[in-house]
């Protein structure tokens, strides 16, 4: 018994050398633009030596030195970058804790009901969400000008709030489902009304169902590109369509070094959040696996 159960080695040798593959391939694209970004642009995109990026010949001919700062100086003093960082903080914190307050009382509501017309209430939700975030913003360009709210950040929120929300309903609806009503009931027998049973039991028990949802609607908000591209002033651009701003056009030159410094800032607190989630994040989405 004890024999067949052993793994051989092998098994463990190649599943060992897969993996290690698979982060070095994962990796490699984040780790490369990380050690370009303290180059000058001549290495990182030499296309006469890659080894240029490596060696640093050009950065160490213009700055006497293997490394640089200048891209992270130039993105984020010379060119405010830490402005599109605090309106990235401001968007995703908004669009987070509206999303999940929303979202949560809606999701119990729906799970909790017994009409019929809880599930096309879904599929319309469903429908919304899958329509493209350019469909959705195109047509009230117009009145947003109008009404003087185009490129200020209550615009872009109040819309990223709106695109959000029909996965979000989808989300906690599915962690509801999975929660006996026997908790309401008995919470509600003990003289608790129906939102103190909500506030006090229930939303305990489904924490991770909320991280787990909340993170999405990070992600939403942090990487969105065609909703803040279009909706935001460039005095109140986030991120993202910063670093495009990098990047200049054919009338306009940009400096590449600003936008690859730039990536790496922006893509940083994404590992980290992602490290310091990731038990709440494979317990939200097994416990949301079971129904939906």
């Amino acid at each position: 018994m004890a024999a067949t159960q052993r793994r051989s080695p092998l098994l463990v040798t190649v599943s060992t050398g897969l993996v290690l593959l698979w982060v070095v391939v994962a990796s490699f694209p984040f780790l490369w633009t990380l050690w370009g970004s303290f180059k000058v642009q001549a290495d990182f995109f030499s296309l006469a030596d890659w080894r240029n990026a490596l060696y640093g010949t050009f950065t160490n001919i213009q700055t006497g030195s293997n490394f640089t700062g200048q891209g992270y100086s130039g993105a984020w003093v010379q060119e405010e970058f830490w402005r599109a960082a605090l309106n990235t903080f401001i968007v995703v914190f908004c669009v987070v804790v509206i999303s999940l307050t929303f979202g949560t009382l809606g999701g119990y509501a729906l799970a909790r009901s017994g009409f019929r017309y809880t599930f096309w209430l879904l599929m319309i939700a469903l429908v919304f969400r899958a329509m493209p975030h350019i469909t959705l913003v195109s047509g009230y360009l117009l009145p947003f000008f109008q009404w003087n709210v185009w490129g200020h950040l209550p615009t872009a929120i109040i819309v990223l709030v709106a695109i959000n929300q029909p996965f979000t309903l989808w989300m906690l609806h599915s962690f509801f489902l999975n929660i006996p009503k026997d908790l309401d009931e008995s919470a509600m027998v003990d003289g608790c009304t129906r939102f103190q049973a909500f506030r006090h039991v229930i939303v305990p028990v489904m924490w991770p169902g909320v991280i787990t949802t909340g993170l999405f609607s990070f992600l939403l908000a942090y990487n969105d590109f065609a909703v803040t591209a279009m909706l935001l002033s460039q005095q109140n651009q986030t991120m993202i369509p910063k670093i495009a701003s990098f990047l200049g056009s054919t009338q306009v030159e940009g400096n590449v070094m600003f936008a690859v410094a730039a990536v790496v800032s922006a893509t940083a607190p994404l590992f980290v959040l992602i490290l310091f989630f990731q038990r709440q994040i494979v317990s939200g989405l097994t416990a949301g696996a079971g129904k939906g």
